[in-house]
């Protein structure tokens, strides 16, 4: 009795403040200005299925795509055994689905060590990739300090779920063999059948009790842990990678927004509309500058994004030795609206009147926009398709066209389209050949 109050109470504050931590990422997300997205449902349908959950894009690259193949399932099939800890914790039983499962339960927990195993071993693997290999794309600046510590954390909370996991089932099984009523049999597990007598076997029954419920508080306080941890962590995009695949541009890769205001102004010129006479005569801003310039798809692929560096690692701007990172672009968005985000939910300021002199150019560079070719070789190898080139093309056009700035060798080209209609300066018409 007292064991399932502990855990509803434990269950009751980790739930509440994990949900305030969801909260926060949902309302920072909606710094962004609306943007209607639509499309075909079914290919929508089919971008969540085969790159969300099926992780087709991951496959580019054969060897982390099975290390994080195996994480992955184990993670998806392991929430089976989940609700059953949950079901034990809240009412106070013991394997509640072994009776009424039998060998089928039996299969389900062999499964989830098999995989368990599995997982151990890519865990291992990826400490090794971060930390002893130095893969290249795990070294870059932007990865210093917390986003490595980060990656390391979650990680070692995949262990410790493992450990959890086997010294819950590994004591289970040695006290089965020792006729106790509240153990009752469950078959022969894959693994924990032999590794649970071979390490624990020797242990008084009070000792065994102790592994066992070791294993199953450490295996439920870890998930817990990892709950609350979620909303801070770049693994927000274990949540956030369905959705972001759903809302994902279906329009061909490359192809760029027309902006209403210039289409307007073209239109004029061209005597195709009439300028309202009532409109006010200052400049829209054009572009984005800030995450409230920014659209919400913008700031919510910021937060799917998994650091993993592929982008970078494609990037030709960044392999040649340029400033340029697609994925530290999206980190430095997504820290830009925590960062507003805060400062909003403390009432501190609202969204309209938010003003700290600061914006998103304090953090991406000129040097960093500038090398940026327009290749879509990081939205290419982006494995939840996010798109760091719509938030480079907004910037650059908020500079170019707002800020009246930009490279000293792109100006003569733009105001020779201004005033001549071509990218080189003409002293005739640009159709004048024609006559």
């Amino acid at each position: 009795m007292i064991q399932s109050l502990l855990f509803i109470i434990i269950a009751g504050l980790a739930v509440a403040t994990a949900w305030k931590g969801f909260s926060r990422i949902g309302q920072n997300i909606h710094l962004g200005k609306p943007e209607l997205i639509k499309g075909n449902a079914a290919e929508r349908w089919r971008n969540v299925l085969l790159v969300a959950f099926g992780q087709q894009k991951m496959f580019k690259n054969w060897t982390p795509a099975v290390l994080h193949l195996f994480i992955y399932v184990a993670f998806l099939v392991t929430q089976v055994e989940l609700i059953e800890i949950f079901v034990d914790g809240i009412f106070g039983t013991h394997r509640f689905f072994a009776p009424m499962l039998g060998g089928f339960y039996t299969f389900v927990i062999s499964f989830i060590e098999i995989l368990s195993v599995l997982a151990f071993v890519a865990t291992i693997a990826f400490l090794m990739r971060r930390n002893v290999l130095g893969v290249a794309r795990f070294q870059k600046p932007e990865l210093k300090g917390f986003p490595a510590r980060d990656a390391n954390t979650i990680l070692l909370l995949e262990i410790i779920l493992i450990v959890g996991v086997f010294c819950m089932n590994g004591g289970d099984k040695a006290l089965q063999t020792r006729g106790l009523e509240h153990y009752h049999t469950t078959g022969a597990f894959a693994v924990s059948s032999w590794l649970g007598p071979a390490l624990f076997g020797g242990l008084d029954t009070a000792t065994l009790i102790g592994v066992e419920r070791f294993g199953w508080w450490l295996h439920i306080l870890t998930v817990f842990g990892f709950l609350v941890y979620l909303p801070y962590s770049k693994h927000l995009h274990i949540l956030l990678a369905f959705p972001n695949t759903w809302y994902a541009k279906l329009s061909a890769k490359g192809k760029m927004e027309n902006m209403p205001e210039i289409q307007k102004e073209v239109r004029i010129m061209m005597g195709l509309e009439q300028p309202d006479p009532g409109a006010a005569g200052e400049l829209p801003e054009f572009g984005a500058n800030d995450v409230l310039s920014l659209s919400w798809k913008n700031i919510m692929e910021a937060y799917s994004c998994t650091e993993c560096g592929r982008c970078t690692a494609a990037c030709p701007a960044n392999i040649t030795g340029k400033k340029l990172s697609p994925r530290k672009v999206m980190m430095d968005v997504r820290d830009r609206a925590d960062e507003v985000g805060a400062v909003i939910a403390a009432g501190k300021a609202t969204k309209e009147q938010y003003d700290d002199g600061k914006s998103l150019f304090d953090r991406i560079t000129p040097e960093e926009l500038h090398a940026c070719t327009t290749c879509n070789a990081c939205v290419e190898a982006c494995p939840v398709l996010i798109n760091p080139l719509d938030i480079i093309m907004q910037m650059r056009r908020h500079e170019i066209l707002t800020q009246s700035a930009g490279p000293g060798e792109w100006l003569p080209m733009f105001n020779a389209i201004e005033n001549a209609g071509a990218a080189w300066a003409m002293s005739a018409e640009r159709d004048a050949w024609n006559e």
